[in-house]
């Protein structure tokens, strides 16, 4: 059988069968590992475990064995869902949601710690018999709760957890976890009502979730949320202050806002805090039709590591982490406008139009941009309308599109991203076209990068 050309070969996602959520992105001694949302045994969101593969680089992936399994009878019993992972005195330490079969929508947060912390694969872990946390606060009338996100601030541990309430508000909860085994409620970090949020992202959510938090290196905080609307949906952000309040109380003070990726296809990002930066993975869904996805045998793939990072007025910047040029062949298969040359099945492109310019990637994607009035139109042929990207308007726009199979990423002048998936089918051999006398365009097929 010919390899499925609309497979990803170059992005995290399991040799087989489902994955959602990345979860728990960290560094131990050297290497970065991640782990996701996987159902080991069919191509659909059920039975989930936590994945696990670890880089040197974030270019080269390397699996290891499952890292969680439910436990029969245990308060994961239905699913080891979304969490983190944190270096706890030494130890590796998952915190994540467990769900049992009668409580769905209410989960616990549950640990698991690394068995041998001195194994840089980190291949074995153990559960905690019971949870820290066996449910939402009372009094709130929560309704959804789960995706813990633990982070440091003034000298403390805290967690965020996505929730969501009777009356249809999404808020974020914050928990006091310096000692990961004793939590204590801390009150409301946020929620739908605050201005700033409704204008960010309207009533487009009852729930919100996978909180995640992180800080730029200029001092800016940003809270990532995913908006769950009874299905996944979208997601944004909140650029703004954290603020402490005496001993134990934090709140969050909202600037600004909007959608995290413009595309259809991204969801449940999370957040690597380094010292000097953070990094971002999101889950990229199946937007085909689910018996051929069955029919694939794989249902999923997580993106590029993007890094994030905020501009002077507030809003986000996002761009493709460094280390991906690991991934370009010495020499780029074009240097030119490039009209005709056959696309391979991965390749990075770049382009700079300093006039109107529509770039084809074939019959599945076309980019129209425009730089005067500081536009990009992302057009899917499978899909009805075009996503609008607005960025600054300028003496030129540049924008890089990452390609890996079926996985499409547009990062747009640093300002916004669109993720997309469009398939191809065996024997398709799409080809570029560039209309526009003013544009540049460099492209490099993705090739596995050399052992060091």
């Amino acid at each position: 059988m010919s390899p499925d050309p609309s497979a990803p070969r170059f992005r995290v996602r399991p040799p087989a069968n489902w994955v959602n959520d990345p979860n728990g992105p960290f560094r131990w001694r050297g290497r970065y590992h991640l782990f996701y949302q996987h159902n080991p045994n069919a191509p659909v969101h059920a039975d989930i475990h936590w994945g696990h593969v670890s880089s040197p680089d974030l270019a080269r992936w390397e699996h290891h064995p499952v890292a969680l399994t439910p436990t029969p009878g245990g308060p994961d019993e239905a699913g080891c869902w979304s969490g983190c992972t944190v270096d706890d005195a030494g130890v590796p330490t998952a915190v994540y949601t467990g769900v049992d079969r009668h409580h769905m929508g209410l989960g616990t947060i549950c640990l698991a710690r690394a068995a041998d912390p001195g194994d840089p694969s980190l291949a074995e872990w153990r559960p905690l018999s019971a949870p820290v946390v066996s449910g939402p606060p009372a009094g709130l009338d929560v309704v959804m709760f789960r995706d813990p996100f633990v982070f440091r601030h003034a000298g403390r541990r805290w967690a965020l957890v996505g929730a969501g309430h009777a009356d249809g508000t999404p808020s974020i909860l914050l928990y006091d976890c310096d000692d990961l085994s004793d939590w204590r409620f801390a009150g409301v970090l946020l929620d739908g009502n605050h201005p700033v949020a409704v204008d960010a992202f309207g009533d487009k959510a009852v729930g919100w979730e996978c909180p995640q938090l992180l800080e730029t290196p200029g001092g800016a905080w940003v809270l990532v949320v995913s908006l769950w609307d009874g299905d996944p949906s979208t997601t944004g952000y909140l650029t703004g202050r954290l603020v402490t309040h005496g001993e134990g109380e934090l709140s969050f003070l909202p600037r600004t806002g909007g959608a995290l990726d413009l595309g259809r296809d991204f969801y449940a990002p999370a957040v690597l805090q380094e010292p000097e930066r953070a990094l971002m993975w999101g889950w990229s869904w199946e937007s085909r039709e689910p018996a051929e996805t069955r029919r694939a045998g794989w249902a999923g793939v997580l993106t590029a590591p993007r890094v994030v990072d905020v501009h002077a007025d507030g809003g986000l910047r996002v761009v493709p982490a460094p280390e991906l040029d690991l991934l370009r062949a010495p020499e780029p298969f074009v240097t030119a406008p490039g009209t005709g040359t056959r696309l391979p099945d991965a390749y990075d492109l770049t382009v700079t139009a300093r006039a109107v310019t529509t770039v084809r990637l074939g019959d599945g994607l076309t980019l129209r941009l425009d730089p005067a009035v500081g536009c990009l139109t992302v057009r899917n042929a499978a899909r009805n309308a075009p996503v609008e990207v607005r960025v600054p308007d300028g003496a030129e726009l540049g924008v890089r599109v990452l390609v890996d199979g079926s996985l499409c990423e547009v990062f747009a002048g640093a300002r916004a991203t669109v993720t997309e998936r469009v398939y191809r089918r065996p024997g398709d051999a799409p080809e570029l076209t560039v209309t526009g006398a003013a544009a540049t365009v460099t492209a490099w097929e993705l090739v596995p990068p050399a052992l060091n």
